[in-house]
């Protein structure tokens, strides 16, 4: 080593604090190894004159140079290798922490790179590396973050391969879970390995140290998964043994509330998890666990079953009460008007809680005098406080039927006087089906349309054709059964026939003109106005010219079928001029007998006639062809 080197590291341990550990540490190993009295190095250094030595003029005894060299290769830390030493805390400030590595001066380290260990304090040992010899200001520089890196994977490792509880520090939160260092590596702690319970906040374990063990590590991707869970379970074992070796139906156990769902509620039996249905938690109906318990809450249960492993658990907390139908009044019988709140709707009736835990159904028929079904919601809303009347009563199971349309007089009652066959009156259309209408006179009192009594004329394939639901109609009592509760009606009925008319106007060979509306099959047909819709037959188009009739086209027709009963009209344009040349045959023929008589011709000369009125009809005929 350089005298000179020698000198500066001498210079700088005048002004270290630990410079009486190191007289200490250089008289011990002089005895040892010397038994002479050896010159002190300090005072060696101070009275040597380094002018001469520099000019060659004194030298050094080259046995105190090489007792020297090896005082300061044992006491002293070589900063120039990049070795993870162990250094001792000696100083902490707000921001810094002062580390003495036996070195030529104590080093500095931030304790950002401590955030895993709060306590830290004077006198704890700590691994360092050198990061920097010497700053711009001499000082010593030290990483305390990249001393644990090098030292982490193979700490890691041997904690894994051991099964070794390491401690970590919990860095911040990520997607999943979170993030903590263990000896400097950033290690992966899944949500689900915290606690063995549901953790609702993570930010709570965010800064603190931890205990943990290694579950998992891919050197691939370095990545390393620790697990707190592992260790809780581990201690809770034992205990979860000796519980489920203890489980009896019917025995009350006291839990905590450890996770609340839609469909009931996870107690924690002090390591065994059981499960409170929802319809266990109260004799009155509940829409969710929550109106009932809440996290965390202390509470007895009774245990209902388990599986033949006990690993299933069903817990009750209503059990614990009386049931309220044995708490039920025995005033009450069939009968008698209960008030109660509507808990529940379907669509065939309401559920009414008439006492607390004790409910009753209204069937929807039971809520309507109408024959004419409708949902349940059409008459209450959950909330509704009613009030019915006890149609069944069964204490035994525990079931009530109830009625509201009991409240009210049953419509059917006087029936005959309202609404005698033959009186006329108006109702709203409630539903359809595909053979008629249903009209409601008044509540509970529903009557039948059927298609063909809705109109004289039009022929309807749905009743949607002609009304829709909620109009307003009115309708004639066509019959009435009292017995079956049954009425049937009629709406042309209240109308004029207009058929009746229609039998004058239309007879048979009356002559009407028309245009043609449609061709369809076999034929066409004419609206000789918005009752008349007559058919025309394809061979009874034809018109004079031999032509035949076409959309849009008017023409003159001729009535040759009328029935009113099935509102049937058939016309023809054929007939008409058919019909006139057969008047004109007719008439030739009466005028030749005329004229015979009159000039008494022969017999030749009438046939004669006979054979030109002949010939001509021919020559018509052939011209239509």
């Amino acid at each position: 080593m350089h005298l000179r080197g020698i000198q500066i590291i001498y210079q700088q341990m005048a002004e270290d604090k630990k410079t009486a550990q190191v007289e200490e540490s250089t008289e011990a190993t002089q005895e040892t190894k010397v038994a002479a009295q050896v010159q002190d190095p300090k005072e060696f250094l101070e009275n040597f004159n380094w002018d001469k030595y520099e000019q060659g003029i004194e030298r050094v005894d080259d046995s105190k140079l090489k007792e020297f060299e090896i005082l300061v290769a044992e006491n002293f830390v070589d900063t120039a290798d990049e070795e993870v030493v162990q250094g001792t805390v000696v100083y902490l400030t707000e921001r810094e922490a002062i580390i003495d590595i036996n070195a030529k001066s104590e080093g500095v380290i931030s304790l950002n790179e401590f955030r895993y260990n709060p306590d830290l304090k004077v006198g704890d040992k700590v691994e360092v590396l050198i990061d920097i010899r010497e700053d711009k200001s001499g000082q010593l520089v030290l990483s305390h973050r990249k001393a644990r890196t090098i030292m982490a994977w193979d700490r890691v490792n041997a904690a894994h391969d051991n099964e070794e509880i390491v401690s970590g520090f919990v860095k911040c939160r990520t997607k999943g879970g979170m993030i903590v260092d263990v000896f400097g590596i950033e290690a992966f702690l899944p949500g689900s390995q915290i606690d063995v319970k549901p953790i609702r906040d993570y930010d709570q374990y965010v800064n603190k140290t931890m205990e943990f063990k290694v579950v998992k590590i891919n050197h691939e991707f370095k990545n390393v998964v620790v697990s707190h869970k592992a260790l809780i379970e581990a201690d809770i074992e034992e205990q979860k043994k000796e519980i489920i070796g203890q489980l009896e139906k019917g025995q009350v156990l006291e839990g905590v509330v450890k996770n609340i769902t839609s469909y009931g509620v996870f107690i924690d039996l002090g390591g065994v998890d059981g499960l409170v249905h929802i319809t266990d938690l109260s004799w009155s109906r509940i829409n969710h666990p929550n109106e009932v318990v809440e996290l965390d809450q202390k509470l007895n249960v009774v245990i209902l079953d388990f599986d033949e492993n006990k690993s299933r658990i069903q817990l009750g907390l209503k059990q614990l009460e009386k049931h309220p139908w044995d708490a039920l009044s025995e005033d009450i019988k069939i009968g008698d008007k209960v008030k109660g709140k509507v808990v529940v709707i379907a669509d065939y009736g309401a559920f009414i809680e008439v006492a607390e835990g004790v409910e009753g159904l209204i069937h929807v028929s039971e809520m309507s005098w109408s024959t004419h079904l409708r949902s349940a919601q059409d008459f209450v809303k959950v909330g509704d406080e009613v009030e019915a009347v006890v149609l069944t009563l069964d204490r035994e199971d525990r079931k009530m039927s109830l009625g509201i349309k009991q409240l009210t007089p049953d419509p059917w009652t006087d029936i005959t006087d309202k609404y005698p066959v033959g009186s006329k009156h108006n109702g709203i259309v409630r539903n359809f089906t595909n053979f008629g209408v249903f009209v409601e006179l008044e509540e509970g009192i529903d009557g039948l349309i059927y298609i063909s009594d809705l109109s004289w004329t039009k022929k309807i394939k749905h009743p949607s054709e002609f009304v829709t639901v909620g109009d307003k109609l009115d309708v004639e009592v066509l019959e009435l059964d009292v017995e079956g509760r049954k009425l049937s009606l009629g709406h042309k009925q209240t109308t004029e026939n207009p058929w009746d008319k229609y039998e004058n106007e239309f007879a048979v060979d009356t002559l009407h003109k028309g245009t043609i509306a449609e061709l369809v099959d076999k034929g066409a047909t004419i609206e000789f106005n918005e009752d008349i819709v007559a058919f025309v037959p394809a061979r009874h188009l034809e018109k004079e010219d031999g032509k035949k009739l076409v959309k849009g086209e008017e023409a003159e027709f001729k009535i040759i079928e009328f029935n009113k009963e099935f509102k049937r009209v058939v016309a023809s344009h054929t007939a008409i001029f058919r019909e006139e040349e057969q008047r004109n045959v007719k008439a030739a023929a009466k005028k030749a007998v005329a004229s015979a008589d009159e000039a008494k011709p022969t017999l030749g000369d009438a046939n004669e006639a006979l054979q030109a009125l002949k010939e001509k009809m021919e020559a018509n005929d052939k011209k239509k062809k």
